[in-house]
């Protein structure tokens, strides 16, 4: 189950569709990061949502064939931790991935409706009070835990403290930057 699941999280769905559309190598371009937020500096709108949905989509699918094939929610949280690792470790890419946060929402939608409903509202609210992807990323991997606690998944927050935990390091350039008032608006072209 692990190793399905990292496999299908590794895969660069951000790389992939760049390259499809003719609109390079994504890690050339902006940040370097292969996830959506990255691709809409292409100013390819399509492109970045097709990331989107395919990231979120394969931290989901890893939850939802485990608990399919093996009816256990233990193997579901673990496809799906797995998934989110395959995303920032992709074998690939020599384990230079992105930063997780769409396969961190599907994943929490595909485990737990309620709370990846809540989280991704979370990060919704942010981006639009802030424009900052980076910190509606952290807002919403930080307030992910006490949503497991307060809709009643408990058995979920050790897995998600971890992935918060992962997506804050993952983001440590952009905290830094956000600190320094100098991180770039959501939709700003490279």
């Amino acid at each position: 189950v692990a190793v399905l699941g990292y496999l299908l999280g590794a895969i660069p769905f951000g790389v992939v569709i760049t390259r499809l559309m003719g609109l390079g190598d994504l890690r050339q371009i902006g940040s370097g990061n292969i996830g959506a937020t990255n691709v809409l500096r292409t100013g390819n709108k399509a492109a970045a949502l097709a990331t989107l949905i395919l990231d979120g989509a394969k931290g989901a699918a890893a939850v939802l064939l485990a608990r399919f094939v093996l009816h256990d929610e233990t193997a579901a949280v673990i496809a799906g931790g797995a998934a989110f690792i395959g995303h920032l470790y992709p074998v690939w890419l020599k384990f230079k991935g992105g930063k997780g946060v769409a396969t961190f929402l599907g994943t929490l939608l595909a485990l737990a409706w309620p709370v990846g409903i809540a989280a991704c509202l979370t990060w919704l609210i942010t981006a639009v009070l802030s424009r900052l992807s980076s910190l509606s990323a952290l807002v919403a991997a930080a307030a992910s835990v006490p949503l497991a606690l307060v809709t009643g998944h408990r058995e979920l927050m050790p897995m998600m403290t971890v992935m918060a935990l992962l997506i804050f390091w993952r983001h440590r350039a952009n905290i830094q930057r956000i600190a320094q008032g100098r991180e770039p608006k959501i939709g700003k072209k490279s």
